[in-house]
């Protein structure tokens, strides 16, 4: 049972008078139960956000912009004044700020920061999502184990896949009609429903005119096509085509599709969410996460919003703002979503793009690529909240405390989800890996 669903029981007199001093106390146990099933969500800035305007303001140097601080609720602890909901769950999250990696190129960059790898030599790595959906999901699912809600990275789709896992771990994107994105209406006489960004999988449902039992004898005909075809080239790719074809099917006929219908959340609380594609991408995260999905990823950049994404080379305030609230809207009431619902204690989220942005201000009033030295955010489950972690110098160019890498941020989201950095798998040739050849932040975990 979900603590809300306990507290609901109570309410209505299904648990006794006696229940109510130790029932919430048991719903936190069964929160923190080290055998329950953990859940991973990465908020995935693409274009690289700039830190000094969001998470490591620098309001009283000339490379601090437009943009002023504010207080969260952790002593001593500031934000950007563009994230005030999340300034409210500060004590949820640990701030990063000492990040430094050497990939500037956004197809590089996103490849180091997905993968955990530096993009060069023959091995096809997985992605992070792929290798902890294979070590926190369960194959026998319907529901993938790994989602994506957006185009996929804007500069290296490939970052993103499965690698040398193969197939099986590969993600499902969730996408807009068509593959495009239909974005709020904002019309307040327009049916509600199109006031919210459409989110869809493709294939979900049979083509249109295709009646049930129709579609059932298709089905059957390729099935046994595939099988026979796998009977004669037995191989690890047409086993993984088999795999996962099977688990589509099984997608399509059973009642996991369900955790894909936003319909069925109030239209409230779609409100809170944000009625854009990230916000509602978020709504579906944690339905996703209800529904035991081990790894989703929400993408807000260019793919998911009408503008560069977090790529701001140029007229950085107006568009960071403006990203600012979307993400602070989205973001903010998922956490709150998933504490009421006894989720937050079991997942993991990480707030990150592909390196962040130079500390100057260019002349077209925007800022470049910068990997030396920027910021990444983690919260819940397994995550000592409350913190910044590390510190850039004054002017935001150098880290002067607590240094670290992606490997180190990459080897603490593996532990705070309980899995072994460590873990070796082998390539198609054989050859042993590491998930992460780092030791993980001591600091940061709970």
């Amino acid at each position: 049972m979900h603590r809300r669903s306990i507290f609901q029981a109570a309410a209505t007199g299904v648990c006794t008078v006696t229940a109510s001093g130790w029932m919430p106390a048991f719903a936190d146990r069964v929160a923190e139960d080290p055998n329950r099933r953990r859940h991973c969500i990465v908020l995935w800035m693409g274009g690289g956000p700039s830190q000094l305007d969001t998470f490591d303001p620098k309001p009283n140097h000339e490379n601090g912009g437009e943009f002023g601080e504010i207080v969260t609720n952790v002593p001593g602890i500031r934000i950007s004044e563009h994230l005030p909901q999340l300034a409210k769950q500060a004590d949820k999250l640990a701030i990063v700020r000492s990040l430094s990696t050497k990939e500037g190129d956004h197809t590089r960059g996103t490849h180091l920061m997905q993968t955990g790898q530096t993009p060069m030599g023959a091995i096809d790595y997985p992605s992070m999502g792929s290798v902890l959906a294979r070590e926190l999901g369960d194959t026998k699912d319907a529901l993938p184990n790994f989602i994506s809600v957006g185009q996929g990275q804007l500069f290296s789709d490939s970052s993103t896949g499965s690698g040398f896992l193969g197939p099986r771990y590969s993600p499902l994107r969730v996408t807009g009609s068509g593959g495009q994105f239909q974005r709020p209406g904002n019309d307040s006489n327009q049916d509600s429903s199109r006031n919210f960004a459409s989110l869809n999988v493709p294939g979900l449902r049979p083509p249109a005119g295709v009646e049930t039992d129709r579609m059932a004898r298709r089905l059957d005909l390729l099935k046994s096509h595939q099988a026979s075809f796998v009977g004669q080239h037995v191989s690890p790719a047409a086993l993984a085509h088999q795999t996962v074809y099977e688990g589509a099917v099984q997608l399509m006929n059973g009642d996991s599709a369900s955790a894909f219908d936003l319909s069925k959340e109030p239209k409230k609380l779609r409100q809170d969410y944000g009625g854009g594609v990230f916000g509602q991408g978020c709504l579906l995260a944690r339905r996703l996460v209800e529904h035991g999905a081990a790894f989703v990823e929400v993408n807000l950049d260019s793919s998911t919003t009408a503008s560069v994404g977090w790529d701001t080379h140029s007229n950085i305030f107006e568009s960071v703002k403006s990203l600012s609230q979307e993400l602070d809207s989205g973001w903010a009431t998922l956490m709150r979503d998933l504490e009421d619902r006894g989720l937050l204690e079991s997942t993991t989220i990480l707030w990150m793009g592909e390196f962040g942005r130079t500390p100057n201000i260019n002349s077209q009033g925007g800022r470049d690529h910068f990997p030396q030295a920027w910021t990444c955010v983690l919260g819940g489950g397994g995550i000592a909240g409350g913190q910044a972690y590390g510190r850039t110098s004054a002017d935001g160019v150098h880290v002067e405390e607590n240094k670290c890498g992606v490997g180190n941020v990459l080897a603490t989201l593996c532990s705070a989800l309980g899995v072994d950095p460590a873990t070796q798998h082998e390539t198609n040739t054989g050859r042993p890996v590491a998930i992460v050849d780092a030791d993980p932040i001591d600091d940061l975990l709970a």
